[in-house]
């Protein structure tokens, strides 16, 4: 899971069907944990709600299909959690 806040939506006009009614927002992480490619944010599929500058806990994989309810949704990124507070202790 990655912790990270949002910073933007996504529109598309045409979508696989499986995400009628989902948005899909972009997700700047916090930290990253070595990608296996060049990158700043994510997408995240969203059934929970959450808005800009959210801050939000992002599921990947498998974990992410399972939360939209499938096996076989086209999706590697789904918001699993709206954060209320955060806290790190040093």
């Amino acid at each position: 899971m990655i912790l990270g806040r949002v910073t933007g939506e996504v529109w598309a006009s045409r979508k696989h069907g499986g995400l009628d009614g989902q948005k899909l927002l972009i997700v700047k992480p916090h930290a990253w944990y070595a990608p296996t490619h060049d990158v700043g944010h994510l997408i995240a599929v969203d059934s929970l709600g959450a808005g800009i500058g959210e801050e939000v806990v992002v599921c990947l994989g498998a974990p992410a299909r399972w939360s939209l309810g499938g096996k076989t949704f086209p999706v590697e990124a789904a918001i699993a959690a709206i954060v209320d507070h955060t806290e790190i202790k040093k």
